[in-house]
């Protein structure tokens, strides 16, 4: 086996957002257009505790993708257990990248108050 080093790519940051079911589509193109992607979807369930789910989107073929597996299904985003907030792993090359992100998420109304980690 040879493990890979990690890539610029791979810097991780954490958002938390909050949006209902027609803004998905808005926030992950506000990631992959400015340069990131979408790793994964948390929500902190009351009783539950942490959910979370692979998103891996990074591009809009990717993004398209996912919500016509979301469409297609009869089921529904994790963050409708909790009002519509959640987290997000963002993958970006760097943290300029990730800060245009989250100006482009603040634009939309998705950022949730100042969380950027």
């Amino acid at each position: 086996y040879i493990l890979a080093q990690q890539s610029e790519r791979e810097r991780c940051y954490t958002v938390a957002c909050k949006h209902g079911q027609d803004q998905i589509a808005q926030e992950l193109y506000a990631v992959v257009d400015n340069g990131g992607g979408v790793i994964d979807v948390v929500v902190e369930h009351a009783v539950y505790g942490q959910i979370s789910g692979q998103l891996h989107v990074f591009s809009r073929y990717d993004a398209d993708s996912f919500l016509r597996k979301l469409r297609a299904s009869s089921g529904t985003p994790l963050s409708a257990l909790t009002g519509g907030v959640h987290l997000h792993t963002i993958s970006c090359p760097d943290q300029e990248t990730f800060r245009r992100i989250c100006a482009a998420l603040a634009e939309k109304g998705i950022l949730f108050e100042n969380s950027i980690h």
